[in-house]
């Protein structure tokens, strides 16, 4: 990530943010930037200046009630503020089942297939390894077309993988267990040894689909207290947006909105 160069900004900047009676300047957003990793520096700046401007509304607000954090208690003064000010609706019984019944993929039994495999190793710009590993998967999937039982056998002998020693057994697999570009195939596969080799970023795979068992649906009681915490954690967001919004209009904020999208970057005064 792009850095600010502390040395290239002015000895008195300018400054940038006003909150309430207190700025602040390019430099505290530098010095605050390395603590945000974002994809761009825009970005990254942009949540330094709201990480800057949110501790600062709450220190404010904490010290108007007598709660002013000192260096070494600040987050217990701040959690104090928020446990006394912030009012979070607790979600009840009906408001789970609804969210439940209208989100019901989320709560269910991933779909896992049972897997062998051979891995025939070959970095992916070792073409002359590749070229020669595919072969060898070819005629090993002929071999293991006539002679099934032989599975463990070859993959002791010729896979890469640890999982030679139990005969290439992978086990049970969910969705994103394995490398992205073999877990995208595994779970499209009929059941049985595949007819092709499956490529990955570390070289070619035999594989078996010894079982699939297909996603299932939970039970509203066996996911209560998931759906009960989702929305807790739902409410709370939403109460401290809105807690943190009231204070922006008291206090007053000047060069940045809570409100504004990270595209929207930090407004100058």
């Amino acid at each position: 990530m792009e850095m600010i160069s502390l040395e290239t900004l002015p000895d008195t900047p300018a400054p940038v943010i006003r909150v309430g009676d207190t700025l602040f300047s390019e430099a505290d957003i530098a010095r605050e930037t390395p603590f945000h990793p974002a994809g761009s520096l825009a970005e990254a700046q942009l949540k330094a200046a709201r990480a800057l401007v949110v501790r600062e509304l709450l220190a404010q607000r904490a010290a108007s009630l007598g709660l002013a954090p000192t260096s070494e208690d600040d987050d217990q003064a701040l959690a104090s503020l928020l446990e006394r000010e912030l009012k979070v609706p607790e979600p009840d019984d009906s408001a789970c089942r609804r969210y439940f019944e209208a989100h019901r993929e989320r709560f269910s039994e991933p779909s896992r297939v049972k897997v062998r495999h051979i891995l025939l190793p070959a970095a992916p710009d070792d073409a002359q390894a590749r070229d020669a590993h595919y072969h060898l998967a070819e005629r090993l999937l002929e071999e293991l077309r006539q002679h099934p039982e032989r599975f463990s056998e070859m993959a002791q002998r010729h896979s890469a993988c640890p999982s030679r020693d139990q005969g290439g057994e992978l086990g049970w697999l969910a969705s994103g267990q394995t490398v992205t570009e073999l877990d995208l195939a595994l779970h499209r596969l009929p059941p049985g040894l595949y007819e092709r080799p499956l490529a990955s970023r570390y070289g070619w795979h035999v594989v078996s689909i010894d079982e699939r068992l297909e996603s299932t649906p939970l039970p509203f009681a066996q996911v209560a207290q998931r759906v009960h915490h989702y929305l807790r954690e739902e409410a709370t967001r939403q109460a401290l947006r809105q807690y943190l919004l009231a204070l922006e209009a008291e206090i007053g904020v000047e060069g940045i909105h809570l409100e504004d999208e990270p595209e929207h970057g930090v407004s100058r005064t």
